[in-house]
């Protein structure tokens, strides 16, 4: 099946700012891709240039195999767009927000009707269709801006961190939602920083200093994973010395409760295990998450000066 999203060797620098080094992925028709990545990835370059709002300085993308800064093609008419800050305008209702996008996309009245009640529906707006954007909640207003997004019925939709700042009720309903119109064939793009949301994607591409890290399916993915996770409990004044001289081998340090979650190098475990043991700290294994395998990837990915965009 061909692609319907084509991002092929993105780069795109802002001054001395690396916010994109070679980025290539493809995503097909009826799949839910994420692009995963902490702040300043690059990922919202990368979907800013999928949307036609910034030309790359180097590489291509396509989306429906066409170019999305040229307005002269149509492919406004395929793609939606949801950017991370606010868009919507606060003072419109929501009926009225709708309204505005139905205007823009030059629909009728028959298909402006039908589409805003189904919308309203799946996204339980309708009670709230004249209260003003500005005064719904963080994850009503998501809702709202997916709505107008969805508007139009494109084939392929993009989403900067739809569920920044949005409750956990509200993220699951957003992503409810997307799953809806996956199964219809539509593809999806979404970004976001948060580990635990990989998961809900077919696939993923780890994004870090505008580089690609790793892609796949993401149990695929972290089944391959060949780093220790450790629990490690103990007085800090014991454990952080052991840590600190295993220098490269540990990859990451987390808080877990009263413990730490330790990402530790194949092969430097078993050393490190009788070590913490040795300076009386209390060490489980346990099994690796996302978070784990991101961690160790961006560990060896680029140096930490070359932030991104």
């Amino acid at each position: 099946m061909s692609p319907v999203v084509a991002a092929a060797g993105l780069g795109h620098v802002y001054g001395a700012v690396r916010a994109l080094d070679g980025l290539s992925f493809a995503v097909a028709p009826g799949e839910l891709y994420g692009l995963i990545g902490a702040d300043g990835a690059g990922k919202t370059t990368a979907l800013r240039i999928l949307a036609g709002l910034i030309v790359p300085q180097r590489g291509s993308a396509r989306v429906v195999g066409l170019d999305p800064a040229d307005t002269r093609s149509g492919v406004r008419e395929s793609l939606g767009y949801m950017p991370q800050r606010y868009s919507l305008y606060g003072d419109l209702s929501v009926a009225e927000n709708l309204r505005f996008f139905a205007r823009l996309f030059c629909l009728s009245r028959r298909e402006y009707a039908e589409r805003s009640a189904r919308l309203l529906a799946i996204t339980r707006l309708e009670k709230f269709a004249g209260r003003p954007a500005e005064q719904l909640s963080g994850g009503m207003y998501k809702k709202l801006a997916l709505a107008c997004a969805l508007l139009h019925r494109p084939r392929v939709l993009l989403l900067d961190e739809p569920t920044n700042g949005v409750d956990p009720v509200s993220r699951l309903d957003l992503w409810e939602l997307l799953y809806e119109f996956v199964a219809e064939g539509m593809a999806v793009v979404v970004s976001t920083p948060y580990m635990d949301e990989a998961e809900r994607c077919h696939r993923v591409g780890l994004v870090h200093h505008g580089r690609l890290l790793l892609e796949g399916e993401p149990r695929a993915l972290v089944a391959g994973f060949t780093d220790a996770v450790l629990q490690v409990a103990g007085a800090a004044e014991c454990v952080e010395p052991v840590l600190e001289r295993a220098g490269a081998d540990v990859v990451a340090v987390a808080p877990l409760g009263g413990a730490l979650r330790v990402v530790v190098r194949r092969g430097a475990s078993a050393g490190l295990r009788r070590a913490l043991a040795a300076a009386g700290a209390q060490v489980e294994p346990l099994r690796p998450n996302f978070e784990d395998l991101f961690l160790a990837q961006a560990a060896g990915g680029a140096p930490a000066g070359e932030a991104a965009a």
